[in-house]
């Protein structure tokens, strides 16, 4: 196995792109939120009020008068100044763009980086929404700053892990409308499930994505949704066994950068977690032998990145919520890791 350090410019570089991220969405939060909608003097039996209308709505905020003049001028101004500050962000992660491609941080394929960004704007990512599966690798990899070798985490798909505990917040109204499926053809239009109520979706180059769940321990009393919606061409997850040790386990909010050079969020579940429920998986005897091997080498890698890079042993309260089952499993992904830094002797020509 491969891991290779990233060299100082690239981790300036992403340390650079990070911190214009974290201002670029906080600008976008507060134009969505804080600046959304507009505000107008309307007159209302011969008396001025200030109105404020969001999406369909419009109420008043009071008479016309020294507050009411004040809260409108804050809101022109500042809705301004943020949008000034927005352009000028958006166009700093543009120009940043190149720079990453060129310095070798693009990783994470940019029609799943897509996905996962629409997934963040509609409040699901981190809350309902959870991303594992080999996609998570860029995750630990960018936290670490760290790159593996390329055929652990090539994939034409992407599994998202449905939370149903975690209810969806009023605010994200959107996601009742289109469902999860609306969100994917936002990315592609050609996205379609490939069966009614099915737990996958595909677009015309054959990229998956999986929506799982966990299995429900008494089916008789399960009383979560195994949609997002009831929109009769939604996905529906998956109920797998074992997903339940995912849900309950930490998680990490990364930002990883995309083949074009662009900032995505991420979120996933703890490397550990990670390295332990993939070489469970490994070792079933259901599992395709093809599949088990590439299962337990991401299964190292995570545990390496995990341990050395991240200093996150296994010997952690943090890890209760899984199995003794899984947990006994540390010894064989952390030893068999080496010392998980293969140096090349040759360039690759």
């Amino acid at each position: 196995m491969s891991i290779k350090e990233l060299r100082g410019e690239q981790r300036r570089q992403l340390i650079d792109t990070r911190q214009v991220f974290d201002a670029w969405r906080q600008a976008h939060h507060e134009a969505k939120h804080r600046f959304a909608g507009s505000m107008r003097w309307g007159e209302r039996n011969g008396t001025e009020y200030l109105l404020r209308k969001t999406r369909q709505t419009e109420k008043s905020l009071g008479r016309r008068g020294v507050e009411t003049e004040r809260i409108y001028g804050a809101f022109v101004s500042g809705r301004a100044e943020n949008d000034d500050r927005l352009a000028g962000l958006t166009n700093r992660l543009d120009e940043l763009a190149p720079v990453n491609r060129a310095l070798g941080l693009g990783r994470v394929p940019v029609i799943a980086a897509r996905i996962l960004r629409e997934c963040d704007e509609a409040g699901l990512l981190g809350e309902q929404l959870t991303i594992v599966g080999t996609n998570a690798l860029y995750a630990y990899e960018a936290e670490a700053g760290v790159q593996t070798q390329s055929d652990l985490v090539a994939s034409l798909d992407i599994d998202l892990l449905y939370d149903a505990r975690r209810r969806l917040s009023l605010a994200f109204t959107g996601i009742h409308a289109a469902g999860l499926i609306g969100l994917l053809r936002a990315v592609d239009t050609s996205f379609a499930p490939v069966r009614p109520r099915s737990f996958r979706a595909a677009n015309r180059d054959g990229y998956l994505v999986d929506l799982i769940r966990p299995e429900a321990g008494d089916p008789m009393r399960e009383k979560s949704k195994p949609a997002l919606t009831d929109l009769p061409e939604d996905l529906e997850g998956a109920a797998i066994f074992g997903l339940g040790w995912l849900v309950n386990s930490p998680k990490m909010d990364v930002v990883a950068i995309d083949e074009r050079g662009y900032p995505v969020r991420m979120v996933v579940i703890d490397p550990r977690a990670f390295a332990l429920h993939k070489a469970w998986v490994s070792l079933r005897e259901d599992r395709d032998p093809v599949k088990a091997k590439r299962d337990f080498q991401q299964a190292q890698a995570a545990a390496l990145i995990a341990t050395r890079y991240l200093r996150r042993p296994f010997e952690s309260t943090e890890l209760d919520a899984l199995p003794n089952a899984l947990r006994e499993l540390a010894p064989q992904v952390v030893t068999a890791n080496g010392d998980g830094s293969k140096r090349l002797t040759k360039p690759n020509w």
